[in-house]
């Protein structure tokens, strides 16, 4: 009996491989019986590696200029994939992905339908165009992809897996750097993949005491192994009641959503660390600025989600900044106290 191959396109950015699952998982219901492959970057595609409704993935590793999109070995080329995906022979491909070069690769692999966004001049290569909307939620804008064809769409909840092997080396990992089990716990991220997306380091350092000092809550650092200098600038500037761990570099991607699942929230800027978090069903304190709330907010119950209200944003980025990053300087400490202090009253709750 012939098995149907279906590829999805989606590679590149942590939070938009997390988005992705509905999707994956709507897919799965409307094609039980079908082989689904998805093509993904190194690294940031390993934040949903354990993801059952797909059968095998596929690293796209043909650029090094993003820090979090590093592979290992040699780059290869365009090319390489091409000949690579037309020798897999699939029957369709999502084209997940907005680029004009992501629906270029599906046409050349001669893939016979295929199935995307009609943006960037590119629905010529598409068999099945999609209207993109820009201010939808992103994880509902893959599932229309879906809708489109006049496929079921049952449900839109996230999810996440974590191994065995991340549980356990986080659990040592805990008990090494004497995290204790009883202590309420809060991963801090001051960094994102573009600058005009993070508040000030000076709110963050005192947000850290606060929490560590005032509210007696164990920080957490995780990220890159390049992270960890600008971590470790935080953690030594100043003497704190629970000094803060810096796991930047001894952890990998599928091990920091064990982490998350062992914090009780998380504060930080608009980044895939908060929806890590949401992914494995964590809290999130979030600062937005540049980009459009309502597309890129994590999702979830509970989560306080802060945001300017100043003129120029959102701006999705496009330019430079002409005012000194007013959106997120707009939000103040005191704000983000009050959030702590909120969701510290509601995790107490929820435990009575």
């Amino acid at each position: 009996m012939y098995k149907e191959k279906i590829l999805v396109v989606r590679y590149r950015f942590i939070g938009d491989m997390i988005l992705t699952v509905p999707f994956l998982r709507n897919l799965k219901y409307n094609y039980p019986d079908s082989q689904i492959d998805m093509l993904v970057s190194p690294n940031s595609g390993e934040v949903i590696e354990e993801c059952p409704y797909v059968d095998n993935f596929i690293y796209f590793d043909t650029t090094r200029k993003h820090k979090y999109e590093n592979g290992s070995g040699k780059k290869k080329s365009f090319w390489h994939y091409v000949k690579l995906l037309r020798n897999e022979k699939y029957d369709k491909a999502y084209v997940l992905k907005r680029s004009l070069s992501s629906a270029l690769l599906c046409f050349f692999s001669g893939i016979k339908n295929r199935i995307g966004f009609n943006t960037e001049h590119r629905g010529f290569l598409l068999t099945e165009k999609v209207n993109y909307n820009t201010v939808k939620h992103e994880s509902l804008c893959f599932l229309d992809v879906l809708e489109a064809e006049g496929l079921k769409v049952k449900d839109t909840y996230l999810e996440n897996w974590i191994n065995e092997y991340s549980k356990n080396k986080v659990k040592e990992l805990f008990y090494l750097n004497n995290i204790q089990s009883d202590t309420k716990k809060a991963v801090v991220n001051v960094t994102a993949t573009n600058q005009l997306k993070v508040w000030n380091l000076d709110n963050f350092r005192e947000i850290i005491e606060y929490l560590s000092d005032e509210k007696g809550v164990q920080v957490i650092f995780i990220g890159a192994p390049s992270d960890k200098a600008i971590y470790d600038s935080i953690k030594y500037s100043s003497k704190l009641n629970i000094p803060p761990v810096n796991l930047c570099g001894k952890v990998t991607i599928k091990d920091s959503l064990a982490v998350l699942k062992e914090s009780d929230f998380i504060i930080g800027n608009d980044s895939g660390n908060l929806h890590m978090a949401s992914s494995v069903g964590t809290k999130v304190i979030g600062l937005y600025g540049p980009m459009p709330f309502e597309k890129w907010k994590a999702l979830g119950e509970g989560n306080i989600l802060l945001k300017s209200d100043i003129e120029c944003s959102p701006c999705s980025l496009k330019g430079k900044c002409n005012n000194n990053k007013a959106c997120m300087n707009s939000i103040t400490v005191n704000q983000v106290k009050m959030a702590i202090d909120k969701m510290l009253e509601c995790l107490l709750k929820e435990k009575i």
